[in-house]
């Protein structure tokens, strides 16, 4: 297409665009107590109803109801979901309504919460889920899944109490909340990963914001509210900080955005436009989401507990493999591949695991796993019967103060290796032996890290032992404890990633060989070639999956992958992940399990 006829039909689309986004609001808006702007049209809410009307106000549908609290998201086709609460039932109603069509349709209403709901806003994140929040006077709150075939409740969450208003930036993921007579708060809205609080602005003697905040608009690059004296305000968002911003206004009841993201008040005149000099930040184009095929049963512990898989194969039947996974206030638990727990071994505060098939001690042969032992600082030995049944065999003493991380591997020779750390750096390179019908111990070799590491791992067709320190990245050394353990940086923490560096696993397959490690400051994980130069592939988040009602992964710390051939999806093998956030519905920390196949997709992998 040559040059000029492209520029002719983008002054055409933004002329389109600028007449469906009028520069003043319609009489049949502007009186409104609540607006939401449509593709080609308006949500308005009155005393007694929820109205759909066109661009220039004129009414299609409506639907009766005491409602407050409209929200509103719109699809690429259009139609748009909103939510409305019903004052009188005290229960947020969906609404789908489609502004080219003219129609307006109620959806069953969401669950009762036991509770009054005072402000309900939506979220749409990156995977394109919506989400509605419900917020509490007593700041109780919710955040329900609205997509599937009925809404979920994702999670239980605590927020300020007296909240008039909620919005959230779908673009950064952060819900905003407006406290009366206290400020506006910026919450991190995904509910995977640790919950996190941020003032944005303060009612005096902590900032300037008059009796708090009352009404809330996120526009392109910041937020704006107003205050309980009905001042507006403004303030730029700058990563985690935010700047104010000037903006005149004064008597403001309620606040709004348009179609193109402007700024909208309602004071005794209606609704009005307001200048507001804002500009939205670039966009930064989210990591592919892979999702789950299974979970596993949660770990019978609260709090940060499940810590680290290993993959055990069966030698006949792939189906009947089995995940081993640490409870570190607990002991090893092991699971079927659809999640369910096989056996529990209560063997002290475990942490790290990994898992050796086909060990060779002279005439002997064991498949072996090997676990630290935070109660005594021991590495604790398990063998795996052939039927995957898992029995403790030794107990062994360490020279560590805080045992932390490990892992094994088979040397050449026969017999077993483990690498076990402490958490100030020293990693003892320990050869497993077998004398008189029991299991040795000795090192061999001494190295350590700067700082705190945890996650290892051998790979054993290459001899390379890659090293996780939490806080610097991924290093490489050899496995052999003839070599000298010289770390070279394989890929630095800082950009595709993010400290903490903790699981860390080896896919090898049909030639080629990759290094998955988990990111945990931005809750994904990074795939990179397993040899030099070590070439970054890609990093994927694993999100929810809506169909079988399991949550997605966040704040990983231990994940193992393979590429056996497991049966069913996972052919090409699996990736297990601990999970540090039990959603849908909140729960004690699982592992997460996803096919290979999905991962190499998402990335474009050979």
């Amino acid at each position: 297409m040559k040059p000029v006829v492209m520029m002719s039909l983008l002054a055409t689309a933004l002329a389109a665009h600028a007449q469906a986004v009028p520069e003043t609001v319609p009489a049949g808006v502007a009186k409104a107590r609540d607006l939401a702007a449509l593709a080609e049209g308006w949500l308005i809410l009155d005393k007694n109803a929820v109205r759909l009307v066109d661009a220039a106000g004129a009414e299609r549908a409506s639907l009766p109801v005491r409602g407050r609290q409209l929200d509103v998201r719109t699809g690429a086709d259009g139609a748009a979901l909103a939510i409305v609460t019903d004052a009188n039932a005290e229960r947020v109603i969906p609404l789908r309504a489609d502004s080219r069509a003219g129609t307006l349709a109620a959806l069953p209403a969401l669950p009762e919460t036991g509770y009054g709901i005072e402000a309900a806003c939506l979220y749409r994140d990156a995977q394109h889920l919506t989400y509605t929040f419900l917020i509490g006077k007593d700041g109780q709150a919710e955040q329900w899944l609205m997509d599937g075939d009925a809404p979920r409740r994702i999670r239980r969450l605590a927020l300020p109490p007296h909240v008039q208003a909620c919005r959230v930036d779908d673009a950064t993921g952060t819900l905003y909340v407006a406290e009366e007579g206290i400020g506006v708060w910026a919450y991190r809205a995904d509910a995977e990963g640790a919950p996190a609080r941020r003032a944005v602005a303060l009612a005096p003697p902590y900032g300037k914001l008059a009796d708090g905040a009352q009404a809330l608009a996120v526009v392109p690059g910041g937020v704006a509210a107003a205050d309980g004296m009905g001042t507006l305000h403004a303030w730029r968002r700058t990563a985690d900080a935010w700047t104010a911003v000037g903006v005149a206004g004064k008597g403001v009841e309620n606040l709004a955005t348009d179609a193109g993201g402007r700024l909208l008040a309602r004071g005794d005149g209606g609704w009005r436009r307001v200048p507001l000099a804002l500009k939205a930040a670039a966009p930064v184009a989210p990591l592919p989401v892979v999702m789950p095929r299974a979970q596993t049963e949660p770990v019978a512990r609260n709090g940060d507990a499940a810590d680290d898989p290993a993959i055990w194969q069966h030698p006949a039947d792939p189906a009947a493999s089995r995940v081993l996974g640490t409870n570190k206030k607990q002991g090893l638990l092991v699971y079927d591949l659809q999640g369910r727990q096989r056996q529990l071994l209560e063997a002290g505060r475990l942490n790290n695991v990994d898992v050796r098939q086909d060990v060779a001690f002279g005439a002997e042969r064991f498949d072996l796993a090997l676990a630290t032992r935070r109660d005594d600082n021991l590495m604790v030995l398990f063998t795996i019967a052939a039927d995957g049944t898992v029995a403790e065999a030794a107990r062994l003493p360490t020279e560590l103060d805080e045992i932390y991380g490990a892992c094994v591997y088979r040397p050449a020779g026969g017999g077993l290796d483990a690498f076990v750390n402490d958490k100030d750096g020293r990693y003892l390179h320990y050869r497993i032996g077998r004398a008189g019908g029991r299991f040795t111990a000795q090192v061999v070799r001494r190295f350590r890290t700067a700082s705190q590491p945890e996650g290892c791992v051998a790979d054993e067709a290459s001899g390379q032992l890659f090293v996780g320190e939490e806080r610097r990245g991924l290093w490489v050394t050899s496995a052999d404890a003839a070599r000298e353990a010289k770390l070279t940086m394989a890929l630095p923490a800082g950009g595709v990633l993010k400290a903490d560096v903790e699981g860390v696993g080896v896919y090898r397959a049909d030639g080629r060989s990759y290094v998955v490690v988990s990111s945990q400051g931005n809750d994904s994980y990074v795939v990179l070639d397993a040899t030099a130069p070590y070439k970054v592939r890609g990093a994927f988040r694993i999100g929810v999956n809506v169909v079988d009602g399991i949550d997605g992964a966040s704040e990983t710390d231990g994940l193992e992958v393979t590429s056996a051939n497991l049966g069913g999806p996972y052919a090409r093998g699996m990736l297990v992940v601990q999970d540090g956030h039990k959603r849908m519905p909140d729960g004690p920390q699982n592992f997460k399990l996803v096919a290979w196949d999905d991962i190499a997709r998402a990335l474009g992998l050979d």
